[in-house]
């Protein structure tokens, strides 16, 4: 679980204005954050296959919403690749 000054930080680095936490950046920002640290929880317990369901749902949900970034707003998916460094 990341903590909420992580999750602060990530937010106010994708945000487009001041009150901006839901837009497609910012939940795949935070989805990014989470992905990484359940995989390093996950390297140190590989039998914990709740947790791994947990991550592929994660990883299902932001391919979705990059894939919903790159119909709408390509320019705005190129960005966002390259700052989180996401293959796209």
């Amino acid at each position: 679980m990341i903590s909420t000054e992580e999750k602060a930080k990530v937010i106010s680095d994708l945000q487009k204005t001041k009150k901006d936490t839901g837009s497609t950046e910012v939940q795949v920002g935070i989805l990014t954050a989470r992905i990484k640290d359940l995989t390093g929880h996950l390297k140190t317990h590989k039998k914990d296959n709740h947790s791994r369901r947990g991550l592929l749902q994660m990883v299902g949900k932001r391919k979705r919403l990059l894939s919903y970034l790159k119909e709408n707003n390509f320019t705005a998916h190129e960005q966002l690749t390259k700052k989180l460094k996401l293959r796209g």
